[in-house]
């Protein structure tokens, strides 16, 4: 199954969706808005069999600094 992620950028704290191919959703958190603790959840994901294929990220100035991380 195809795994999808879109996360939307707060200053704090970062909400994340992940949706199957059919676009259920699967789980759903608030993260840390910091790279190390973004990546780290969603290689946890991966590790629990839940491969991401695409990754939407919110564009705007907050989102910036964490698409260049």
């Amino acid at each position: 199954m195809e795994y999808y992620a879109g996360i939307d950028v707060s200053l704090e704290s970062s909400s994340l969706c992940i949706v199957d191919a059919t676009g259920r959703i699967v789980r759903e958190a608030k993260i840390a808005s910091e790279p190390e603790a973004l990546t780290a959840w969603l290689k946890g994901l991966r590790e629990g069999g839940c491969e991401i294929i695409r990754i939407g990220l919110e564009a705007g100035p907050l989102s910036q600094w964490l698409y260049a991380e």
